[in-house]
This record gives C-alpha cells, structure tokens and sequence, in this order.
C-alpha cells in the first residue's frame, strides 16, 4: 500500500505543472485575504502618491484631518516647508504606479490591501514557475513553492498589505522574474551568434533580468545588490552577462535618479535622512544619530536581532500563544529572529557544500548576503512587523538553494518537518499582526 507520500507524489505527478502553479496561487489568494479579512487601509501612502500624480503633483496633501480619507497619523510623510499643506513620501514609487489604474477608477478610496494580497498570489505562480525549473519532482517543487509562501513573512507581507509591505510584494514578483530569466538562460544550450550584429542571446536575457531586478529595486532599494547573481548565472560569458545585466539594471536606477530630482531637486531623496532624525523608535538604544540612515556600524546590532531575536513572553499570563488579551508569548514588535520564524531557511546551508562547484548556489549565496548586510545597515529594524521583514528582499535568492538542497534530499521528515514548522509559525504571526492591528 503507498504511503501519503509516495500517494501525493502520484497524485502530482497526474497534473500539468500549469495546473499545480494556478491551484497554489488560488490557495494562497484564498489565504492571503482570509487571513485578514477586515483589510484595512489604515497605511496607504502609495493610494495618496498614485493620486498626487493623478493631480499634476509630486507631492501629497499632508496632514490631511478631515473628510472620509486622512493622512493626519501617517509615519514616514516628510511636510513640505514651502508649500504648506503637502508633504513627500520618500520610498520608491513603483508601487505607486502599479496601484495607479485602480486609483485612477477609485481614487482614495482603492482597497491597496486587497490588491496586495492578490499580487502575493501572483508571486506565489512566480516562484512555482521558478521552482518547477530546478526541481524536477513536483512534489519537491510544491514543499519549495509552499515555503516561500506559506512558511516566510512573505504571507505576513500579502496579509497586512500596508505600504511598507505592498512593496515587498511588488518587489518578490519582480525579482522572481528576473531570476527566471537568468535560470532559463543557463539552462538553454548555446546557440550559433545572430547575424546583423544583433545582441547575442546570452547578453538579452541578461539585460532582461538586469531590467526586471532594477525595477523591484524601485520597489525596495536593496534588492538591487542582488545583482551579483546575474554575473554568476544566465548564458554567454560572465562578462558577457556582467555588461548586460549591469546595463538592464542602470535603466531604471537612472529613471529613479530622474524622477528623485525632478520631485525633490536631488538626485537622492532627502526624505530619508530627515525621517531617521523624526522617526519614532520603539527602543532608543537601537538608534543612533550620529550614525548614517544607512551604516555598517548597525550590522552588528541588526543582525542578531534578524536571526535569533525571540518573541515577546509574559509568563504573568499563564499558558497560551492566542490569547489577545493576555497572550503568554506572542511576537516582538521589533523583530523575530528568521531561524525562529523560518526554520527552513537551515536548508539552505546544506547547500554551502556545493558553493565552489554550483554557479547558481554560489550567485545565490552571494546574492542573499550582500541583500541581508545592506538591510542590517539600515537604521531602523522595520518596526512594526511578524518576523524581520526585510528578509522578503533576499527571499527569492534564497528559494534557489533551498530548492536545490530539497531536490537532493527528497521530501524526507526532516524537510516536511522544517517547512511544516515554518507555516505553523507564520501562521500564529500572521493571527498576531491581524489581533493586534499591525
């Protein structure tokens, strides 16, 4: 008699891999909007922004305090001092632009929250899509899918939907895409060179994966230093793929630099410098003003607290983890350690082994280090949140070792153990961020 295992794995063998894609990204759709069915719009900055610019503006009326839609209790709004009454978001616009067509039909009104959580849906069919290119068991490639959707704060992002995590989503499709395209890349065989002196093949993937990963970089900054996994990965020579990706990228870092002074009359937005001066900070130890909005003197600081910080514990509250009231141990506000709320990223170092052999795992690992430093510099800790979540922006990176490692492995216990736990834990996290209003 076939175990559950080898059952699932005959059952998912007997479906298309379109038709696994399309039923994961239901599910998660499904879960993403009925894990927060209230689905406020309580942060929207990216609804204000779309609408600025629908009015011939850069900048947004702010504080807003009366009428059905205020923006008085808005944190990261930097006022304007010559033009009294408005103020600038200082965060790339690009989810702005996306939300545009529906701010275009509804204006203020656009439910951002819903929209995000349907667009984790469709990163949800992206990382299938990538998945499904390096593990040739399903079954591997549902647990991997799952992971990512399920067992990070990627589920936390598409749930809450506010603004600092709308362009998390936005950010994980993108740089799905581009890694895609990279791994399609390496994986064709090299062809003869085009005639006329076109581009060869290997150089337009690279530059499309380039372009795709700078634009989620107009979504969240740091994802751009996960370009190195371009040079490492994709077809033609590294240096064939070091220009064209470098090339891809440029584009849309220099329509940022544009659009920066065109709205601000500097090439980088000073609304950053201004709001780590003003922004509130839930442990004052964890700031310091003398130090960079962006300073690896906080890396040592941070990244404790991104890998091991545990939850919040009152044991006055006797037992129990779902109490709102008086929840005995519920997630710490500043941030939850990744090995605690993710254990499956462990997976991911049993791919170090192949580091020196494996153009992917190598990209990769460079990839999620350089993305994870450049976060842990950063001043603030990404207050308030399940998790850390400025791991979304590595998030991708790291699915292509942890897929690699579970093809090797097979779905054994210790892997459905890891993933299982995984989306056990963002499941009590996603019930506390809704519980608690975050």
């Amino acid at each position: 008699m076939d175990g559950p295992r080898t059952a699932l794995a005959r059952r998912l063998a007997s479906r298309s891999p379109r038709s696994i894609g399309l039923g994961l990204a239901a599910l998660a759709a499904a879960v993403y909007v009925l894990s927060n069915p209230l689905h406020s719009d309580f942060y929207n900055h990216f609804v204000w922004q779309a609408d600025a610019w629908l009015h011939g503006r850069f900048a947004i009326p702010y504080p807003v305090s009366t009428g059905p839609f205020r923006n008085d209790y808005f944190q990261d709004v930097v006022p304007l001092p010559g033009m009294p009454g408005y103020g600038i978001i200082p965060f790339p616009a690009l989810p702005a632009l996306v939300l545009l067509p529906a701010v275009a039909l509804l204006g203020l009104a656009t439910p951002a929250s819903l929209i995000t959580a349907l667009l984790g849906a469709v990163d949800v069919w992206l990382a299938w899509r990538l998945v499904s290119r390096l593990a040739t068991d399903q079954g591997v490639a549902v647990a991997a899918t799952a992971f990512l959707a399920f067992g990070t704060v990627a589920w936390y992002a598409a749930a809450i939907g506010t603004t600092w995590f709308l362009a998390h989503v936005v950010a994980i499709g993108l740089t799905l895409l581009a890694i895609t395209v990279a791994v399609d890349a390496d994986a064709a065989s090299p062809g003869p060179s085009p005639a006329g002196g076109a581009l060869p093949a290997g150089a337009r993937s690279a530059f499309l994966a380039g372009f795709l990963l700078g634009l989620a970089a107009l979504s969240r900054l740091t994802v751009v230093f996960g370009a190195p996994f371009l040079v490492f990965v994709g077809g033609g020579s590294w240096r064939t793929r070091l220009v064209a990706a470098a090339a891809g990228v440029a584009i849309p870092l220099v329509v940022l630099a544009g659009y920066n002074l065109a709205s601000t009359g500097q090439v980088f937005n000073p609304a950053y410098a201004e709001l780590a001066r003003v922004e509130f900070h839930p442990d004052p130890a964890l700031y310091h003003p003398t130090w960079g909005v962006e300073d690896v003197r906080y890396i040592p600081q941070n990244l404790p607290l991104a890998l091991f910080n545990p939850p919040e514990i009152d044991p006055a509250c006797g037992i129990g983890l779902l109490d709102p009231s008086c929840g005995t141990i519920r997630p710490n506000p500043i941030a939850m350690g990744l090995l605690l709320t993710s254990p499956a990223y462990l997976l991911g170092l049993a791919a170090l082994q192949r580091l020196l052999r494996d153009r992917l795992v190598a990209g990769a690992a460079i990839a999620v280090v350089l993305i994870a430093l450049a976060d842990a510099a950063h001043f603030s800790q990404g207050w308030v949140q399940f998790g850390w979540r400025f791991s979304n922006d590595f998030a991708p990176f790291a699915l292509v070792p942890i897929t690699l490692v579970m093809a090797r492995m097979g779905l054994n216990r210790r892997v459905l153990a890891l993933v299982g736990i995984s989306i056990l834990v963002n499941a009590w996290g996603v019930y506390w961020g809704v519980v608690l209003g975050w």
